[in-house]
C-alpha cells in the first residue's frame, strides 16, 4: 500500500518513513510516484499549506498522501521567517544561505533574547478523501554559529538546552524523539492506529 510523502527533501523523507515503519505502507516521493506539479502554498499557516500540499497530491494519485508544512519561528523576530522559512533566503537558496541570513539577522541579539521554536503540522488524506491533521512544536535557543553536521535546515542553529546540542549534533533516533516532525508523526502514528484496528475488525 503506498504512502506519497509530499516532499522534494530527501531528509523529511527518511524522517516520515523511519516513524511510520510500523505501518505496510511503502512510503514513497512525489517523484517516484510521478508527481511533477508544484503545489503551491498559499496558506497563511502551517496548517492550511499542509492540506493544500497533501490535497493537491492526492487529486493527482488518489493514493493516501501525506504532507507537513514546517518552519523555524524566532521569538526576537515576530515569529519570522515562520510560513516562509523555506523561501527565507529567496528561491534557489540553499540550507546555509538560509541560516547565514538568519544569523544576521540576529546580529548582535543576546542569547537571552534567540528563543525559538520549530513546528510542524502534518495532513493526512487517506484515498475516500477523508483527512486528518497534526501539530508538532519543539522548544529552543538560535545558536551564534552552525554546530553539528546531521539533520537539514535551520538544524545546525537550534540548539536544545535540555541536550545541550543543536539539532544537527544529534543522532536520528534522539531529533525523532524530540523534534516537532517527530512529535506530530507520532500524533499520527496513534490515529493509524485506531484506522488500523478499525479496518482488521471491519
Amino acid at each position: 500500500m503506498k504512502l506519497i510523502a509530499a516532499t522534494k527533501n530527501k531528509g523529511k523523507l527518511e524522517e516520515i518513513a523511519q516513524i511510520l515503519a510500523q505501518f505496510p505502507y511503502d512510503v514513497i516521493s512525489m517523484a517516484r510516484a510521478g508527481v511533477k506539479d508544484e503545489i503551491e502554498e498559499t496558506g497563511s499557516t502551517f496548517e492550511e499549506n499542509a492540506l493544500i500540499k497533501a490535497r493537491g497530491v492526492w487529486s493527482i494519485t488518489g493514493e493516501t498522501v501525506l504532507a507537513d508544512d514546517s518552519g523555524l519561528e524566532v521569538d526576537y523576530l515576530g515569529g519570522a521567517p515562520g510560513v516562509q522559512s523555506a523561501r527565507y533566503a529567496g528561491p534557489g537558496a540553499t540550507d546555509e544561505d538560509k541560516n547565514n541570513k538568519l544569523l544576521d539577522a540576529l546580529s548582535g541579539v543576546s542569547a537571552d533574547k534567540r528563543t525559538a521554536r520549530f513546528v510542524c503540522a502534518i495532513a493526512l488524506v487517506f484515498p475516500d478523501g477523508r483527512s486528518v491533521m497534526t501539530r508538532g512544536t519543539c522548544e529552543g535557543v538560535i545558536t551564534f554559529g552552525a554546530k553539528g553536521e546531521n539533520g537539514f535546515g535551520y538544524d545546525p542553529l537550534f540548539y536544545v538546552p535540555e541536550y545541550g546540542l543543536t539539532l544537527a549534533q544529534m543522532d536520528s533516533d534522539t531529533k525523532n524523539e524530540l523534534s516537532h516532525r517527530g512529535k506530530a508523526l507520532r500524533k499520527l502514528v496513534e490515529i493509524l492506529e485506531n484506522e488500523w484496528l478499525n479496518h482488521v475488525e471491519t
